[in-house]
C-alpha cells in the first residue's frame, strides 16, 4: 500500500513539474506583419494581384505555413509552404526580395530580423536562363 502511494506521489510530482517548466515553444514568436504589392508576385504556387497584405508565420510546430490576406480590394487568403528557413542577421532589413523570370516576378525570400529569421520560396527555374548562360560561356572561348 506505501509502494502505490509513494508511486501516485511520485507521478503528481513529475507531472506538476511539467506542467510548470517554460516551454522554449511558447518563447518564439509568432512572426506578422503587413506588405504592399504594386504589381502581380508569386509566392510559392499562390499568385498575389498588387494590393496590402498581412502575414503571420508561427516557425512552431512540425509545419512551415506562412498565412498572408489580401486586406485592400477583393479580400483572399493565401496558405504558402516556406519550403526553407534560417536565422536572420541582426543587420539585415525587413524586405521581400523579388525575382523576375519570363513567367513573371516571384518572391524568392522574406526577410524577417525582428523575429530572428528569414523564409526562402522556391523559383522555377527557366531555359530562358540557361540560354543566357550558355550565350556567355561560348562567348569566352578564344579562337573562334
Amino acid at each position: 500500500m506505501k509502494s502505490i502511494r509513494n508511486y501516485v506521489y511520485a507521478a503528481i510530482l513529475a507531472a506538476s513539474a511539467l506542467n510548470l517548466s517554460p516551454n522554449l515553444a511558447s518563447a518564439q514568436e509568432q512572426a506578422r506583419g503587413k506588405f504592399t504589392l504594386t504589381h502581380e508576385v508569386h509566392l510559392g504556387n499562390a499568385k498575389l494581384p498588387a494590393g496590402e497584405y498581412e502575414f503571420s508565420f508561427n516557425p512552431v510546430g512540425g509545419s512551415s505555413i506562412l498565412n498572408v490576406t489580401k486586406m485592400s480590394g477583393n479580400p483572399a487568403r493565401f496558405i504558402v509552404l516556406v519550403p526553407d528557413t534560417e536565422e536572420a542577421k541582426p543587420s539585415d532589413r525587413s524586405r521581400l526580395v523579388l525575382e523576375s523570370t519570363p513567367d513573371g516576378t516571384y518572391v524568392s525570400a522574406m526577410q524577417l530580423p525582428e523575429f530572428g529569421m528569414s523564409l526562402y520560396f522556391t523559383v522555377p527555374w527557366h531555359s530562358g536562363e540557361r540560354q543566357i548562360a550558355r550565350a556567355a560561356t561560348t562567348a569566352v572561348v578564344p579562337g573562334q
